[in-house]
């Protein structure tokens, strides 16, 4: 039983017990929440709501709906999509917010609510609190809104991206790739292979694309949880695999090889895109990222600036320093000319377009791009996040620490982070350096330390 509040959504597991899981109260309570502190304070009355494909989904969305129906809301229900999608309808449609119905990369056991505001992005740290204070809600109106059952979201959302005109349509038609998929049973299996044909990729290989909330493997997109298609791959010929989370918020990618380009690598080539069209490019990402962003920004004289981890804090970040890309090394890519949100659909475009232009394989894009190993680790840990703050500032007071989110510390071409998770009730550990066998010394060092404590 776990019922986590975070910047990140109110999130968690499904035994239906009040105050301890995501149940039907709780689900109640959050949506009351969120309209009157919100969506109420916006001119619109329109709310867009999304869900994945899991199978909780249905009755936590009809749930939603109900509530806010009963406020005297509309809703635009727009069905199983991804959560870029899902805000891109929001910011679209003119809504006052909207709520995608989905736990990203947890398994089936868990589901969330995902609260985006006008402009489709999620909430502030500000915002969540008010929708998270520790009061019960009651209904303040009793009006009845309308439902609206909208099916061209996916379209809009594969539109916007085209209309960006990075995309050269007769090249990749031209190009002939051949891609593997994996939706991981979710909305990633309609909205990947779909975006692939609307921009003239024609030889798609879908693996776990039927939407039945089955997740055939781990849903969370990390190389040992990728082994299937990695498989197909080596065993066909391929240019490269795509992979998403439930959500499709997260891209990782597979190379020609059926190797793993590692999710850090998905920002960073997508970076290495976009920023050779810009002068002085400004990028970002969160403290849990690869310095690979970092070296590939100042090789093109640009600034690289860093956030603490979540969406919105590096969406909060990029708007400050006008970043052209930015994102998190899960897999997440921001584009804000579509979105200031974690995109896959904008990551396959970037990826695809970079290939064509270097005309590489992805395993050659890979061996030009810095080179970085992490390793990231997680552990129970029941004492309080200040007592390690403590420890390892003052084990490590020679070097550069950032406290903004849990500790970082910097050691020279190396740093390791330890935190909170926002999405599950463990501790974070994330280490990296310039080859993989320090990365993992690094790691064991600290989480040796941290048993100790």
């Amino acid at each position: 039983m776990t019922l986590i509040k975070s910047i990140s959504g109110i999130r968690g597991t499904l035994e239906n017990i009040p105050g301890k899981s995501l149940s039907d109260y709780d689900i109640k309570q959050f949506t009351l929440a969120y309209s009157q502190e919100i969506i109420s304070k916006e001119g619109s009355s329109l709310v867009v709501i999304g869900r994945d494909a899991r199978k909780s989904g249905k009755k936590i969305s009809e749930l939603v709906i109900e509530t806010l129906i009963n406020e005297g809301y509309d809703i635009l229900d727009i069905g199983l999509v991804t959560t870029p999608t899902l805000g891109i309808s929001v910011k679209h449609n003119g809504a006052a917010g909207g709520i995608m119905i989905s736990a990203s990369h947890n398994d089936e056991k868990w589901n969330a609510l995902k609260l985006l505001n006008n402009h489709g992005e999620f909430l502030t740290p500000d915002k969540v609190n008010s929708v998270i204070q520790e009061i019960e809600r009651f209904p303040k109106k009793n009006g009845v809104g309308r439902l609206i059952n909208y099916n061209n979201a996916l379209k809009d959302h594969i539109e916007l991206i085209i209309s960006q005109g990075f995309l050269n349509l007769k090249l990749l038609k031209k190009k002939k790739f051949s891609v593997a998929v994996d939706g991981i049973n979710s909305v990633g299996g309609i909205a990947i292979p779909e975006f692939l044909r609307k921009i003239g990729v024609e030889n798609i290989k879908e693996i776990n694309c039927k939407p039945n909330g089955e997740f055939a493997h781990n849903p969370e997109p990390l190389p040992e949880n990728i082994t299937e298609i990695c498989n197909v791959i080596k065993k066909g010929k391929y240019d490269l695999g795509l992979v998403v989370d439930p959500d499709a918020d997260r891209l990782c990618l597979v190379d020609e090889n059926g190797e793993p380009f590692g999710e850090e690598y998905t920002l960073i080539a997508a970076a290495d895109f976009i920023m050779k069209r810009s002068k002085n490019p400004v990028s970002c990402s969160n403290l849990s990222s690869s310095l690979g962003l970092k070296v590939l920004t100042e090789r093109y004289s640009g600034k690289y600036f860093s956030s603490p981890v979540g969406e919105i804090n590096v969406v909060e970040k990029m708007k400050s320093i006008n970043a052209i890309i930015g994102g998190e090394g899960n897999g997440g890519v921001i584009y804000p000319k579509t979105h200031f949100g974690r995109d896959s659909l904008v990551g396959v475009a970037m990826i695809l377009s970079l290939i064509i232009e270097r005309d590489m394989t992805l395993s050659e894009i890979k061996k030009s791009l810095p080179e970085f190993y992490i390793t990231k680790s997680k552990m129970t840990f029941n004492k309080e996040m200040e007592k390690i703050i403590d420890y390892f500032t003052r084990e490590y007071n020679d070097r550069e620490i950032n406290l903004s989110d849990g500790i970082r510390i910097d050691f020279n071409n190396s740093w390791v982070h330890i935190r909170k998770s926002n999405t599950e009730p463990v501790l974070r550990i994330i280490s990296e350096a310039n080859s993989k066998q320090k990365s993992i010394e690094l790691s064991k060092k600290i989480i040796s330390k941290l048993r100790l404590l």
